[in-house]
């Protein structure tokens, strides 16, 4: 396994954060080696800034948290977080798209940003807290067919975040041929443990120095 801390994206989405709190999160990714720091993308150019001369990527979410956008507003949030200096994407999928049964609209609306970002990482939140099992399939296909790197299980701000019971059915149908992020709920040790080894690559928690220090955090995503 590889070092826990190297799983992680530091992450913080909450509404009231400052341009002093994305301070504080950069300084932190850089103390503890984290992955990269998971910011809105108005944030984006300011990480680029704090990171600059460290191994930190940065993750950037695009259409956050609902993914009930149109592929357009995604595509142009994308190109500029690109510009202002994000490694990666995590977009949320157009979850109302995907209960509507209208696969080919939440299909073309993952190859949309996926196109416009061929050599960026993309994660495709799926919010699993909202969706049953036959949907958490049918998504994490789409996302597969999409050409996305990763499936991620949530956002942080719905009902639940990740479980082991939705990794195992995402790792069913991703059979390595794409990567899964479990977000939402880790604020642990022995819980982020639990879900490497269900297979996960990436971890996205605002309680990374939890994880890492071996005690217990109250955040919520």
């Amino acid at each position: 396994m590889k070092l826990l801390n190297t799983y992680i994206d530091h992450t913080l989405l909450k509404a009231t954060a400052t341009k002093d709190d994305i301070i504080k999160l950069c300084d932190e990714a850089k103390r503890y080696r984290f992955f990269s720091v998971c910011v809105n993308s108005c944030y984006v150019a300011l990480a680029k800034e704090q990171l600059k001369g460290f191994d930190v990527k940065i993750c950037s979410v695009i259409g956050f948290p609902l993914g009930a956008m149109t592929t357009e507003a995604k595509v142009a949030e994308t190109k500029i977080a690109i510009a202002n200096g994000a490694d990666e994407i995590d977009m949320v999928i157009n979850i109302g798209l995907l209960k509507s049964k209208d696969f080919d609209a939440v299909w073309k609306d993952i190859e949309s940003v996926k196109s416009c970002i061929p050599n960026n990482t993309l994660k495709v939140i799926l919010e699993t807290c909202y969706l049953e099992e036959i949907e958490i399939i049918k998504a994490s296909e789409l996302a597969i067919q999409s050409g996305a790197d990763y499936v991620k299980t949530s956002t942080g701000f719905g009902t639940n975040g990740a479980t082991k019971e939705d990794i195992k059915l995402m790792a069913s149908v991703c059979k390595k041929c794409i990567k899964i992020k479990a977000s939402g709920g880790i604020k642990d040790t022995k819980t982020a443990l639990e879900y490497i080894n269900l297979g996960v690559d990436r971890i996205g928690t605002s309680s990374g120095i939890a994880i890492i220090e071996g005690t217990s955090s109250n955040s919520n995503y």
